[in-house]
């Protein structure tokens, strides 16, 4: 399991590769990238910022989602 860490999601552990970007993650878990609020360590991450974020041993992300209505 080297190449795995554990992050949180939601309060929620989670195995991901440790070479995953936030971008990448938010796609494999199936999340619109438009349509989301994402926090990361209790930072809010721009969308144009989620390459760059990369995740250590434990790092927490909260996932909004951002629903219309009418």
């Amino acid at each position: 399991m080297e190449n795995y860490i554990t992050i949180y999601i939601n309060g929620e552990p989670f195995n991901c590769q440790n070479n995953m970007s936030l971008r990448d993650l938010l796609l494999y878990l199936g999340f619109n990238l438009n349509s989301i609020i994402v926090e990361y360590n209790k930072q809010i991450v721009l969308l144009s910022q989620y390459t760059s974020v990369l995740f250590n041993q434990n790092d927490s992300i909260e996932i909004i989602t951002i629903v219309g209505g009418g």
